[in-house]
């Protein structure tokens, strides 16, 4: 689990990300960076109801936060990142496969390096590195 005070709780904060950040795509999940100003990155999780029922809706959560907490270490810090799962998520969805969607959208984004020198901006994460 993801510590209480690094999680996204107020809508106003991830309705903030959700309309001024810049998202990044997998197959699985979406994820919307938005700088915060803080020392540390706070996560927010959503599933809309075309995942499935609450059972579905609740483990894709749960699994997304496991791999956050795991991620966290190696990102770089002072944003709000929301993951937002699609709707290819369901109970069958092994942990690993959220954990390498979660890594290729964070790498593209700017966040996790390949030798996990800190990030980049996220608005400058479209360019191509040299």
């Amino acid at each position: 689990m993801v510590a209480r005070e690094l999680r996204l709780r107020s809508p106003i904060d991830f309705e903030r990300a959700r309309s001024s950040g810049k998202s990044w795509t997998s197959n699985l999940i979406v994820a919307v960076v938005l700088p915060n100003g803080r020392e540390s990155n706070r996560y927010g999780f959503a599933v809309g109801r075309k995942v499935g029922k609450a059972v579905t809706r609740n483990r894709a959560k749960r699994l997304m936060r496991e791999a956050a907490r795991d991620l966290h270490p190696r990102l770089a810090q002072g944003y709000d990142i929301v993951f937002i799962a699609r709707n290819r998520v369901d109970l069958e969805t092994p942990l690993s496969a959220i954990e390498a969607a979660m890594e290729r959208v964070l790498r593209q984004a700017g966040l996790l390096g390949e030798g996990d020198t800190g990030g980049v901006n996220p608005g400058a994460a479209s360019s191509s590195e040299a």
